[in-house]
């Protein structure tokens, strides 16, 4: 029995001896081992990694992409300031996680990522109007930022993925005179609407009165004398054929017709001008 309690005893003590000199070393980070107070040079990847406590340590350090938000005032060409929110994508390249701890230290974004960050911002947004932030110009911003960032961290081990600008507040003055450009634009793009319907409408009124005119010339230049006399023959045959009495004044050429009661006097009509001397005629 006092075996027994013993063998647990002497596992109780190894366990509590081993566990602090293991480390799990995950997917997406690198495991930097450091000895007597030295980095070494190689680091792990992931999996259990075994070693000293007494002399060594582990630093793990990420190597998937972190988003490190930053909320500032970027300033502008005019002098205004624009408040904005940022995001920085970026990673550590996994060789040189070593070189990074050693030259920098665990608090790489406070000590450089931050600090180059907020001079390029305001290096590179100095060179924008802050009317440009809200137009395609805003991409073209985000790229010069990255690229003056990657130029300076590269070399550190860092990667500058993308920086992304959100949240931008313009000045309330600036904003309303943004708003204001863009009701006067809209504006008159209804007037020039209007415009050309007005202009399609006039267009298709001069088409009408060209098709009535060219039909008129068409039938001024069909109606001969000879068939205005042919005209004029069936509409006496036609009246005389009437049994109601009629008085038509005629030069021989055109008659004009009015009908006169039976029971009264008819009045006279008005005789058209033509020029000739006029026939009278009565049919029952």
């Amino acid at each position: 029995m006092k075996t027994i309690s013993f063998r647990i005893g002497l596992l109780a003590i190894l366990a509590i001896l081993i566990l602090p000199s293991c480390i799990v070393v995950r997917q997406g980070e690198v495991g930097v081992k450091r000895t007597l107070g030295r980095y070494k040079d190689q680091p792990y990847t992931e999996g259990l990694k075994v070693f000293n406590p007494f002399i060594s340590t582990f630093v793990r350090v990420p190597t998937q992409t972190i988003n490190l938000e930053v909320a500032l005032n970027l300033p502008s060409r005019e002098g205004l300031t624009i408040q904005s929110e940022v995001s920085i994508l970026y990673s550590v390249i996994p060789r040189k996680a070593p070189d990074l701890l050693r030259n920098v230290g665990r608090e790489y974004e406070r000590s450089i990522i931050l600090p180059v960050f907020r001079s390029a911002v305001a290096d590179v947004t100095a060179r924008f109007d802050a009317k440009d932030m809200h137009t395609g110009e805003r991409g073209t911003i985000e790229m010069a930022i990255r690229d003056q960032m990657a130029k300076l961290l590269v070399d550190r081990g860092i990667v500058i993925e993308a920086v992304l600008l959100k949240s931008i507040v313009l000045p309330r003055s600036l904003s309303r005179a943004i708003e204001e450009k863009l009701e006067a634009e809209q504006a008159a793009q209804r007037m020039e609407f209007v415009l050309q319907e007005a202009r399609r409408e006039a267009e298709r009124k001069r088409i009408e009165a060209e098709g009535v005119r060219d039909a008129q010339n068409i039938i001024a230049e069909g109606l001969s004398p000879i068939l205005v006399q042919y005209r004029s023959i069936e509409a006496f045959l036609e009246l005389a054929k009437s049994q109601n009495a009629k008085v038509i004044i005629t030069d021989g050429k055109a008659p004009v017709m009015m009908n006169v009661d039976a029971d009264t006097t008819p009045s006279v009509p008005a005789i058209r001008n033509t020029g000739t001397s006029s026939s009278m005629s009565r049919s029952n």
